[in-house]
């Protein structure tokens, strides 16, 4: 009965595979054909004025992070706490959470020189949005 129905399936995926690789090569001998009017529509650019509207959010959510980063002992998410945690547990004689924690450390501490990096190249793309008129608060300055 198994054998049947995997039979069956193999058969009904092989049957939709050659019907798509069927419409696929049609679509594709039908590409360089497009009218005027189709080729107006597809879209053009590289996102600048999309990126443009966001960079105040962009900015908002990497200030975020880097005040929880640099939070004191008692924020969760901060360089800060997990170092205390890692000093418990090496007191504690847990060399293997000590270890997992320390790995964590590592990677946490990582990541406030990328995000200030971020942030400042943040800066350049939000004057030069304001350079070219894109999106509201593109001219935001810090």
């Amino acid at each position: 009965m198994r054998t049947t129905r995997t039979r069956g399936a193999v058969a009904a995926t092989a049957a939709i595979a050659a019907l798509l690789a069927a419409a696929g090569s049609a679509a594709a001998d039908t590409g360089g054909s497009q009218t005027p009017s189709a080729a107006a529509k597809a879209p053009t650019g590289d996102g600048a004025r999309a990126l443009c509207k966001r960079v105040p959010k962009i900015d908002a959510r990497i200030d975020r992070a880097l005040q929880r980063l640099n939070g004191p002992v008692t924020e969760r998410g901060s360089v800060a706490r997990l170092q205390k945690r890692v000093d418990n547990a090496d007191a504690k004689g847990d060399t293997a959470v000590a270890t997992y924690l320390k790995d964590r450390l590592t990677f946490r501490k990582s990541l406030v020189p990328m995000l200030n990096q971020r942030s400042s190249d943040l800066d350049a793309v939000r004057t030069w949005c304001g350079t070219q008129h894109f999106g509201a608060g593109a001219g935001k300055t810090k």
